[in-house]
């Protein structure tokens, strides 16, 4: 499914950078960018933050039947990684298999592919993890 060019931009900040947002009232942060807290339900006290991209695999699981668009890519990991910093997010695990993998090990963001509109479309980039040597 194809992505208008004005959505790809606003989500740069999220895909390229790694942002978040946190609230300064009770320090939550999150990932992708929120407006209002959940936990202290107060406008104006959030504040964009970037994360360091460092974290550990919570949960993982090999995919074999992929969705339309990464069929080429399979087999591959997907994971819940907690980042450093506390938020959780679901990403793909590059260069490994999930033999490989274990819960609890460390990772950290790289920029890769997501994919593209077509031969002549957008190519669209953004997060993925690979294991800490």
């Amino acid at each position: 499914m194809a992505e208008n060019i004005a959505i790809t931009w606003r989500r740069i900040p999220e895909r390229y950078r790694l942002a978040g947002s946190q609230c300064m009232t009770c320090h939550a942060k999150f990932f992708p960018p929120r407006k209002l807290c959940p936990t202290c339900r107060r406008k104006g006290k959030i504040e964009s933050c970037a994360f360091s991209g460092k974290g550990k695999i919570f949960s993982l699981s090999e995919v074999h039947s992929a969705p339309a668009g990464l069929e080429l890519e399979i087999p591959y990991v997907l994971a819940i990684v907690q980042l450093a910093e506390g938020p959780k997010l679901t990403t793909q695990l590059v260069d490994c298999r999930e033999k490989d993998v274990k819960v609890g090990a460390a990772v950290e963001v790289v920029f890769r592919r997501i994919r593209s509109d077509d031969p002549e479309g957008l190519l669209h980039y953004g997060y993925k993890f690979r294991l800490v040597k």
